[in-house]
């Protein structure tokens, strides 16, 4: 694997940062942007992510790295919970939903497969 200098050169977090456009997107229209709760909460499981995977970057070595992208996935769960919400109260149609869901499971792969990368150094 060839090193990484910048977080932004991260798979996992590009991937995260394209979930956080999309999302705060679909938090201006309509009834959600009204929902203040929910669409605060899908917020700050969203932009986690992204922050975690970041975080974990500039702390030293590995396992504390680990550490945070295990944090950053575990953000990507709560994400996709937020999702089924969001469809619930019908503020997204099912294509919306679908797309945002395989966009927060490839993300949740990538920091899988990043965490499983660092247990092995």
């Amino acid at each position: 694997m060839a090193i990484i200098r910048d977080f932004e050169e991260i798979d996992a977090w590009k991937e995260a940062r394209t979930l956080v456009k999309s999302v705060y997107r679909i938090c201006k229209e309509g009834e959600l942007s009204k929902d203040f709760g929910l669409r605060d909460q899908i917020r700050r499981s969203v932009v986690s992510i992204s922050s975690n995977i970041a975080e974990g970057f500039g702390r030293e070595g590995s396992t504390e790295f680990a550490r945070f992208l295990r944090i950053a996935k575990g953000s990507a769960c709560e994400f996709r919970s937020q999702l089924w919400n969001l469809l619930d109260a019908e503020y997204i149609d099912i294509p919306t939903f679908e797309q945002l869901r395989s966009d927060a499971l490839k993300t949740e792969r990538l920091i899988g497969g990043f965490i499983n990368y660092l247990s092995k150094q």
